[in-house]
Formats: C-alpha cells, sequence, structure tokens
C-alpha cells in the first residue's frame, strides 16, 4: 500500500479518475491532495475524491512525496515555474500528452525521478489502460509505486518511451476509434430497424463483451474467436465480406499511424 502523500498539479477530469481510483482502493482521502487554478475543477476533484484542494500550490506540494502533474500540455510550463521551487526530492508522475522525460526534468528544474504516463478516457469508469516509463534517474521502488496508482482505475504496463508516440496513436486516441465503431454500429441497426436505445445498448454491449473475450481468453487470437462466429454462407460472413469491401481493416490501422505520428509531432514542438 502507497504510504506517500500525493499531491495533484491539475485537478480535471483525469485527475479525479485516478484520485478516485485510488479511495476505492483504499488509500484515504487525507492522504490526497491536489492544487487547481480553477475553483470549478476543485470543487469537482473534492466533490468526486473526498480530498481536500489547496489553495496556493506551495500548500498542495509542501508535505507531497508523490506530485502527479495532470496539466494539459499547454500549460504546463506556466505549471512548472509556479511548482519548481518546491518539487525537490519528490516523484513526478506525469500525464501530460506529449511531454518526453527530457521536457518534464527540465521543466521541473532537473528531476531525476520522473515517470511519463500515456493514459487512455476509460480511466473515467475505473476501465483505463496506461503505459509508462522512468527517467535513468527513477528508481525500481518509484516505478513500482507508479504501477500501484495506474492499476488502480485500469491496466496498466511498463513501454520504452521510444514506443508511448504508438501507445498514444492505439490506446490514447484508440477510445475515439471505439466510439466511432460504436456508432456507426448503432447506426447500423437502426437502418435495419432498431429502436435508437436498444441500438445503442446492444453496439456498447457487444464491444464491450467482445472486448472481454480478448482479454480473458488470451490464448486465442481474435481471428480465432471471429472464425466461431462466422458459419459457412451466414450472416456474420456476408457482413465481414462488407467490411473487407470497405477496407475496414486498413482505414483503422492508418488512424493509428496518423495520430503516433502526431504524437511524435508535438513532443518536437
Amino acid at each position: 500500500m502507497l504510504n506517500d502523500r500525493i499531491a495533484f498539479i491539475g485537478a480535471g477530469k483525469m485527475a479525479g479518475a485516478i484520485a478516485f481510483g485510488l479511495v476505492g482502493r483504499g488509500i484515504s482521502p487525507a492522504q490526497l491532495c491536489a492544487y487547481d487554478p480553477s475553483p470549478e475543477a476543485a470543487e469537482k476533484f473534492a466533490e468526486l475524491t473526498g480530498a481536500v484542494c489547496t489553495a496556493t500550490m506551495k500548500e498542495a506540494l509542501k508535505d507531497a512525496g508523490i506530485v502527479l502533474f495532470a496539466v494539459k500540455p499547454q500549460y504546463a510550463k506556466a505549471a512548472f515555474d509556479e511548482a519548481r521551487d518546491y518539487l525537490g526530492g519528490k516523484l513526478l508522475i506525469s500525464i501530460a500528452a506529449g511531454l518526453s522525460i527530457s521536457k518534464l526534468t527540465e521543466l521541473s528544474g532537473g528531476l531525476e525521478r520522473v515517470i511519463r504516463v500515456m493514459p487512455n478516457t476509460p480511466a473515467l469508469v475505473g476501465e483505463g489502460m496506461s503505459c509508462f516509463c522512468g527517467a535513468p534517474g527513477a528508481t525500481e521502488d518509484d516505478l513500482k509505486k507508479a504501477e500501484e496508482i495506474l492499476s488502480s482505475f485500469g491496466l496498466c504496463r511498463r513501454m520504452p518511451e521510444s514506443m508511448l508516440d504508438a501507445v498514444t496513436g492505439l490506446s490514447g486516441s484508440g477510445p475515439a476509434y471505439v466510439f466511432e465503431f460504436i456508432m456507426a454500429l448503432a447506426d447500423g441497426g437502426v437502418y435495419a430497424g432498431l429502436p435508437r436505445d436498444a441500438a445503442m445498448e446492444l453496439a456498447a454491449q457487444t464491444v464491450f463483451g467482445s472486448a472481454m473475450m480478448v482479454l480473458k481468453r488470451g490464448k486465442d487470437h481474435p481471428a480465432v474467436l471471429r472464425d466461431a462466429v462466422i458459419s459457412p454462407g451466414g450472416t456474420t460472413a456476408r457482413g465481414v465480406a462488407a467490411l473487407d469491401e470497405g477496407a475496414f481493416r486498413s482505414i483503422v490501422m492508418k488512424a493509428v499511424i496518423a495520430a503516433a505520428e502526431r504524437s511524435a509531432e508535438l513532443g518536437r514542438q
């Protein structure tokens, strides 16, 4: 169990999801605090988690052992300028998209214990997927603490930093592709005669259940699971043929690659 006091810089939706996950795993709200210049964000964070949101950055950071940086990249420099004097000796875990370890080290004033994370929005319902990597100065104990935090709101995996742009393209941006697919499934159902509410429930649950099959039956390749649904000359065979005609798999691959390339571009800015 984590014993460190954890301070959140930024109290938006992702910060709230992480803190909520930690409280759900038995971390006391008294062990958490946050600072956000937005009174509305601070109020929502406090209501969701039961943790205190402080009036100043200094107050939030003074007793913290772990700092969770949850600020949008465009506001990172301003946030670090305000926090830098109070970060010495702390473990910094950043979920800011596109900020490399070297950039985080620079902005923080030379912190050595830095961990970069790429989470995704299903964290908001406790089903996130996070990939993380550590700076050379991050210890194994630091990485284990990060793993404990990230696993409180979903699955997590250590990855080399060189792979995080690809992670961003797949799991970071991926929920948007899945939502598009769910909407398309539901629209198809409506066209075929289903009421809108029923079509949406059928589509969402079908995607959820199919994903759980992939995760829980890991020895079975998705192609094996797909083939188990397809009967010769049946309805699914015709539906899959229509997907192939539209280059469905190729389009999805191109989406992941395009998002990964954009992530790399943002990292160079």
